[in-house]
């Protein structure tokens, strides 16, 4: 028998089959460590880590290194996020500098 501080210190299990329901799913495409693609790493981070601490995912796709991966996301200008969940899908041009335009260009909203 185990009692509550044993159960408590042992780490739950996360399901890897169904995120949680609050996850942002956000794909940076760059090329190389231009200026406006820095920049737009910095910002994103700024706003994820302010705005959703904890909730997003944030793969950065450098399109020098891995050209074809521009084609699945139909890649036509970088720096380029796109949000892949929740659904709907929005994507984002540009060095993300104007924190608004990213909230509601993404439709993201404060996790609180």
């Amino acid at each position: 028998m185990t009692n509550k501080s044993e159960a408590a210190a042992k780490p739950r299990r996360v399901s890897a089959t169904k995120p949680p329901a609050n996850r942002v799913e956000l794909r940076l495409y760059i090329a190389g460590q231009t200026p406006k693609s820095v920049a737009a790493l910095k910002n994103l981070r700024r706003i994820c880590d302010e705005y959703m601490p904890d909730t997003y995912e944030l793969k950065v796709i450098d399109l020098v290194q891995q050209p074809q991966l521009a084609r699945g996301d139909q890649i036509i200008a970088v720096p380029t996020v796109v949000k892949n969940l929740p659904v709907p899908i929005r994507k984002l041009i540009g060095d993300l500098s104007d924190t608004e335009r990213v909230l509601v260009g993404l439709d993201l909203h404060r996790v609180d």
